[in-house]
C-alpha cells in the first residue's frame, strides 16, 4: 500500500486537460508541396521588393518560401514540406516526368521536415538554378508536354503517404501566367486544358487542397477567370472575392503565404449537452494565444537520438522493483484509511457530463471583469452527430435575438468550472468576412477570483482628489492625438521571442551575422514628437501641474522615512569610525578583536557591503585599506 501526502490526497491525477487551448492544442500534421512555375517570363517580370528594389517574381516566390521554411522549422517541425519546380530544363522526379525538378538535400526523403540544410541550401537556389536547373517552357504549340500536368501528378504523388483523416494535404502554387495554354489552339488546348483540371480533381478528391499565390504582372493584373478558377472551384462569390492583387509586391505576398499556412486548426471536439438526452458536436478553436518558446528535447549526445524518460519504483528495504500501489491510505486520527484508484477517482467527480447547459442570463449580467482568461471560439461539426449545425445555429438566433447567453458546465472530474457562451454575429465587409459566426466560450471567475475595489480616502478629514473639468478634456484631448488607429495585438511581436529564434537561426544556418531584430515595442518618438501631440501633452501637464512645475526639480520632494533612516545609520557610522586607529589595527592584526558592529562602522562609512561573517569583514576592510 502507498501512503498518502495529506496536502497531496485530492490533488489532480492530470494536468489541466483544458491547458492545451493556450497552447494551440496538438492538430493534425500538415503536408506541404510548394510548386514554383520556373519559365522565363518568372525572371523576366519584376515587381517592388522588400526593400523597394526591383525583384523578379522567382525571386519573390523563393524568398517567401524560404521565409515559410524558418517559420515552419520552429512553429511546426513535424509537418512535412517538398519543393518543385515546373518549366524546368532538367528533371528530377520518380515518375521521370519532363519539366519538373523536386529540389532537395542529400539524406532526406522528397517529402520530409524542413531541415536547417534544406533552408540553407534552399537560400542560395537563385545563384545556381540555370546552372543546374534550367528555365524553359514546358508548354509549347506543337508540343505534347504539358509541365503543369506533370507538376500535379508529381504533387500528388509526393502527398500520398498519411492519411487525410490524420493529415491535411497541400499544394501551394506560385505563377505569375494566368493562362498556361494560352499559346496552344484548338483541340490540342481542349485536350491539355481537360486533362490538367481532370489531373486537379483527382488529386482534390483524393482530400489534397490546391491554393492558388498568383503573381500579377507590371499594368496586367493576374485574371483567375482565364484558366485557374475552373481548376480551383472558384464561382460566384468566391471568384469575386479572390484577390488577383495580392503578390504585386514582396510582403504582400509574404503575408499572403503566412496567411495560407497559418489557417486556423481545431484543437479539439467536444459533445455539448442541451437538454433531454439531445447533444450536438462542436469544434473549439484557440483565436488568439501566446507563443511560448519551444519545449527542451533531450538528445543522445553520441547518436543524436531521441531519449525516452520511463520512472520505476524500487522498494527501499530490498531495492527490488515494485509497481505503483493500487491501493492508497490516508491517516486520520491514528487509523489508516484505505483507498482504491476507483475510489479517488469517484470522490473527486463532481458532473457526469464534459460539457452541458444549464440556462440562460441577459447580456447585461456579464462583465468584462468576468473574462477570467483568453476565451475559446467554438462552431458546430455534422462528422459525428448530424444535424448539429441545425440546432446550433437556431440556439444562436435565439441568443442574439434575446439578447441572451448560456451558462454551462465545462471541463473535467477534477477541474469543474462554469463558462458563459456569448453568441457572436457574422460581420461581412466589401473585402469579405470580417467576424465569422459562432460562440465565444468565455471562462467564469469563482467569487473568491473576484476582488473589491477600495475606495482610497486621504484621511478622515481630507477629501479625496478629483480631477477638474478642464482637467478632464485636456486628458481627452491628448488621448485622441495618441489613439492608435484601427490597432490589433496581432500588430506587435515579442521581440525576446524573436532574439531568441535569430539566435537559434544563426546558429542551425551557420550565418556570419544574427538577422536584424526590429522591436515593434519601443515608444514612437518620431510620432510622439508631432506639434499636435506636444502641444497636447504640454497642455495637460501645465492643466494638472500648473505653468511653472519643472519635471527635473527633485528640491521640494520631502525624503522618506526609509531614506532618512538610511542617511542616520551612515552619519552615525562616519562618527563612531573616527573613534578608531583602522590602519594601527589592521598592522598589529588587532581587528579580530572587535566585534562585527564595530566592523561595520569602517565599512558603512567608507560605502562597502556590509553582509557576511566576522572574517570577510575583516578581509574586506584589509582589501580596501592594501593591507
Amino acid at each position: 500500500m502507498e501512503y498518502l501526502d495529506p496536502d497531496d490526497v485530492f490533488r489532480d491525477e492530470d494536468e489541466d486537460p483544458d491547458n492545451e487551448l493556450f497552447k494551440g492544442g496538438e492538430a493534425s500534421k500538415e503536408l506541404v508541396v510548394y510548386l514554383v512555375d520556373a519559365s522565363p517570363q518568372m525572371f523576366s517580370t519584376t515587381c517592388l521588393g522588400e526593400n523597394q528594389n526591383e525583384e523578379s517574381h522567382f525571386h519573390v516566390a523563393v524568398s517567401c518560401i524560404a521565409q515559410s521554411l524558418k517559420t515552419q522549422i520552429i512553429n511546426r517541425s513535424y509537418d512535412e514540406v517538398a519543393v518543385c519546380f515546373f518549366n524546368t530544363r532538367e528533371k528530377k522526379n520518380l515518375q521521370d516526368l519532363n519539366g519538373v525538378h523536386v529540389f532537395n538535400v542529400s539524406e532526406r526523403e522528397d517529402l520530409d521536415r524542413p531541415t536547417a540544410r534544406l533552408i540553407k541550401e534552399f537560400d542560395g537556389i537563385e545563384e545556381s538554378f540555370n546552372k543546374r536547373i534550367g528555365s524553359q517552357l514546358g508548354i509549347l504549340s506543337g508540343s505534347r508536354d504539358n509541365s503543369l500536368y506533370n507538376a500535379l501528378w508529381v504533387a500528388q504523388a509526393l502527398l500520398r503517404k498519411g492519411s487525410a483523416k490524420t493529415s491535411d494535404k497541400r499544394i501551394l502554387l506560385f505563377t505569375n501566367e494566368d493562362d498556361p495554354f494560352g499559346s496552344i489552339k484548338g483541340v490540342t488546348k481542349t485536350d491539355m486544358t481537360r486533362t490538367t483540371l481532370q489531373r486537379a480533381k483527382d488529386a482534390q478528391d483524393l482530400g489534397i487542397s490546391i491554393e492558388l499565390l498568383p503573381l500579377s504582372r507590371p499594368e496586367e493584373e493576374f485574371n483567375v477567370s482565364h484558366f485557374y478558377a475552373e481548376l480551383l472551384g472558384l464561382e460566384g462569390d468566391d471568384l469575386a472575392l479572390f484577390l488577383p492583387a495580392a503578390g504585386e509586391r514582396f510582403i504582400d505576398m509574404n503575408d499572403q503565404l503566412r496567411k495560407r499556412m497559418l489557417k486556423k486548426r481545431k484543437v479539439r471536439r467536444i459533445t455539448f449537452s442541451i437538454a433531454n438526452g439531445i447533444s450536438i458536436e462542436l469544434n473549439t478553436y484557440a483565436l488568439i494565444r501566446p507563443t511560448s518558446l519551444g519545449k527542451i528535447t533531450w538528445l543522445d549526445s553520441i547518436t543524436n537520438a531521441l531519449l525516452k524518460t520511463e520512472r520505476s519504483f524500487i522498494c527501499a528495504d530490498t531495492g527490488a522493483l515494485v509497481h505503483e500501489a493500487t491501493k492508497r491510505v490516508q491517516s486520520y486520527k491514528n487509523e489508516n484509511i484505505v483507498f482504491s484508484i476507483e475510489e479517488l477517482s469517484e470522490i473527486k467527480k463532481i458532473s457526469p457530463g464534459h460539457f452541458r447547459l444549464l440556462g440562460f442570463k441577459p447580456l447585461r449580467c456579464l462583465k468584462e471583469y468576468h473574462n477570467l482568461r483568453p476565451s475559446t471560439f467554438i462552431f458546430p461539426s455534422d462528422e459525428e452527430v448530424v444535424g448539429s449545425t441545425c440546432i446550433f445555429i437556431a440556439l444562436h438566433r435565439s441568443m442574439l435575438r434575446l439578447k441572451r447567453f448560456a451558462v454551462a458546465f465545462y471541463g473535467s472530474a477534477t477541474n469543474p468550472r462554469l463558462v458563459a457562451l456569448v453568441a457572436q454575429a457574422e460581420i461581412i465587409s466589401a473585402g469579405g468576412q470580417v467576424e465569422p459566426p459562432g460562440m465565444h466560450m468565455i471562462y467564469l471567475p469563482y467569487s473568491e477570483d473576484i476582488r473589491e475595489i477600495k475606495e482610497l480616502h486621504l484621511g478622515e478629514t481630507t477629501a479625496t482628489l478629483k480631477a477638474t473639468d478642464d482637467q478632464i478634456s485636456k486628458a481627452t484631448a491628448l488621448m485622441r492625438r495618441v489613439d492608435l488607429k484601427d490597432f490589433s495585438v496581432c500588430q506587435f511581436a515579442n521581440p525576446a521571442l524573436q532574439r531568441h529564434y535569430a539566435v537559434l537561426q544563426a546558429l542551425a544556418l551557420d550565418e556570419d551575422e544574427m538577422p536584424e531584430i526590429k522591436d515593434e515595442t519601443l515608444p514612437d518618438e518620431e510620432g510622439m514628437g508631432r506639434l499636435g501631440v506636444v502641444n497636447a501633452l504640454e497642455e495637460f501637464k501645465n492643466s494638472v501641474y500648473g505653468e511653472n512645475y519643472d519635471d527635473g526639480d527633485k528640491t521640494n520632494e520631502k525624503p522618506s522615512d526609509a531614506s532618512k533612516k538610511r542617511k542616520a545609520i551612515a552619519e552615525n557610522a562616519v562618527k563612531e569610525s573616527a573613534n578608531y586607529d583602522w590602519p594601527d589595527l589592521a598592522d598589529t592584526g588587532k581587528l579580530k578583536d572587535l566585534t562585527v558592529p564595530e566592523l561595520k562602522y569602517y565599512l558603512t562609512a567608507n560605502n562597502l557591503p556590509v553582509t557576511g561573517k566576522k572574517e570577510a569583514l575583516i578581509n574586506r576592510i584589509l582589501t580596501h585599506m592594501g593591507k
